[in-house]
């Protein structure tokens, strides 16, 4: 009876915890105001007879020469599908969908003041940049020169392997007039998806967070919700460091703010009830008659790699959403990345995660089987007790409880495994569905992608025959015939229950029951030897 009613409580917490997951708020800040405090750029167009391409060997912009903003990026070393021939698009622009990342001058000489109800048209001296294999650095100028003579140069930095792009702006004030400037980056994106993008909608097992995020000299990290956006309640934060972000499952583009002795504003606004930006601005800086200045920003588009991103800005890699079991889900995907180094294949680094994690809880494991041994050796005193006192609950609950106390048995003893085994599912789950380096990380044969279901559903049915032996095996001595009913049907729940669920995490839970049938098998052959 005590396994059918700790599988109970598996059940009822994770479904509790999914149902929570799936309709609860994401935290937000409380740094928000009710004001619009966003730079107003609508205005530059896609046109393909103004656009440069600039490439490294994992990257690919499309940069609109309106502003110099980074309409296009294509990771080339990531496919948009399995098995597909085309690289993942993580920015575009197009009729339905608009994902971007800003940047230009603002203040009272900035070419990109709204006032001027138009972008700066930089000019290019060719239309394809391309990093080489010998170069250590690609830059690509972009300039415009106003009616008063102020040159702008705008220049993106790529190196080879690298998804962070250095974006430097160079002044040169060869007016007669005191210039004053801040610079702004900004990030923009639709925040309804078109149904063939929503991957995540109908999906009950694979939720994760898709918005935009920020972190300051005071806060590490801190996740911005687009309703919170839509709602109008949008941030105004002052800090001298930090980054604004937009996030999605397994990738994220970040501005990251060059540290300042004054204040950046980071903010947010909504356009059109319907398109979310989250941005910064620097404090204003002066530019005299004659006289030359240059401020750098960097920018962030690619996979959550946590290792280069941590090396990029602090608490950049904090973006891969580990969720609130973070502290559990980071160490053991250390571990895991640890066991593919030396294996060279995330499928079996999984299954001997699997065994170091059922040998460190193995003293658990043992000591809820002893429990189990000893309730059902109570079981008879037990029964009669419920035939004396049947109509006096509290007389009856207090000589059970009277009993165990003379045994010497916890009644609870055999729920802690449960509760130890249920974090250590979800951290592993969260990892799971947050580390790119799953992302079409094939196993054997039709396991093509442990991030995602088995599209034939062959694990989900192995884990509910290996959870069906483990129950038949438990209960082999109850006697209710309902509880043998619950014994046969809890394995077919959590076989439908885990037909949505990644294939890597499917596959930990059968090693998981694989290695739990033969742990059970010796401590109960013990038991019986010690007893006999």
């Amino acid at each position: 009876m005590e396994v059918q009613r700790n599988v109970f409580i598996f059940v009822f917490l994770f479904v509790s915890f999914l149902l929570w997951q799936k309709w609860q708020n994401q935290s937000f800040s409380n740094h928000y105001k009710n004001e619009k405090s966003s730079i107003n750029i609508n205005f530059a167009r896609k046109d393909c007879r103004n656009q440069i391409i600039i490439k490294n060997d994992v990257i690919r912009l499309v940069i609109n020469m309106y502003g110099g903003d980074i309409e296009e990026a294509s990771l080339l070393t990531y496919k948009d599908k399995l098995n597909s021939s085309k690289p993942l698009k993580l920015l575009e622009t197009g009729s339905d969908f608009i994902y971007q990342a800003q940047s230009g001058l603002i203040g009272r000489d900035g070419p990109d003041n709204a006032k001027n109800h138009s972008r700066p048209l930089y000019h290019a001296k060719n239309n394809f940049f391309e990093l080489k294999k010998n170069q250590k650095e690609l830059r690509v100028p972009i300039s415009f020169i106003n009616k008063n003579n102020i040159v702008y140069t705008k220049t993106f930095v790529l190196k080879p392997d690298k998804y962070d792009i250095k974006i430097e702006y160079k002044i040169h004030n060869l007016s007669k007039n005191n210039l004053q400037l801040r610079m702004f980056g900004q990030l923009k994106q639709t925040i309804k998806l078109p149904k063939e993008r929503d991957v995540d909608s109908g999906n009950f097992a694979l939720q994760t967070f898709r918005g935009a995020a920020y972190s300051s000299a005071d806060t590490k990290y801190e996740k911005y919700k687009f309703d919170n956006i839509a709602n109008n309640q949008q941030l105004h934060v002052l800090t001298k460091s930090g980054w604004i972000a937009m996030l999605q499952q397994y990738f994220s583009v970040a501005w990251i703010l060059e540290e300042d002795t004054n204040l950046n504003t980071i903010y947010t606004s909504c356009i059109n009830h319907n398109i979310a930006t989250i941005g910064y601005k620097s404090s204003f800086f002066n530019i005299f008659p004659g006289s030359q200045a240059i401020i750098t920003s960097k920018i962030w588009i690619g996979p959550a790699v946590q290792k280069d991103m941590a090396l990029v800005a602090p608490n950049l890699d904090l973006t891969v959403d580990y969720g609130w079991l973070w502290f559990l889900s980071q160490p053991l995907f250390k571990l895991l990345s640890i066991l593919h180094n030396i294996v060279g294949n995330w499928g079996f680094s999984i299954v001997l995660i699997t065994f170091i994690m059922k040998a460190l809880t193995y003293p658990l494991t043992k000591a809820q089987y002893v429990s189990m041994a000893k309730m059902r050796k109570l079981q008879p005193k037990i029964n009669e007790i419920k035939n004396n006192f049947g109509e006096n609950k509290q007389r009856m609950s207090q000589e059970i409880m009277n009993l165990y106390k003379e045994e010497k048995i916890n009644p609870l003893g055999g729920c802690l495994p449960v509760f130890i085994q249920m974090p250590i599912f979800l951290s592993l789950y969260y990892m799971l569905i947050g580390s790119v380096e799953l992302r079409h990380a094939p196993f054997i044969l039709w396991i093509k992608d442990l991030s995602d279901q088995d599209p034939y559903y062959v694990l989900p049915i192995i884990m509910g025959i290996t959870m069906f032996f483990i129950q038949k095996t438990s209960s082999s001595h109850a006697a209710d015939p309902l509880q043998q009913k619950i014994v046969h049907f809890m394995p077919v729940v959590f076989t439908l229950f885990f037909l949505w669920f990644p294939a890597g995490l499917v596959l930990y839970y059968i090693v998981s029951n694989l290695v739990t049938i033969i742990q059970q098998k010796i401590i109960l052959f013990n038991l019986e030897k010690r007893n006999n």
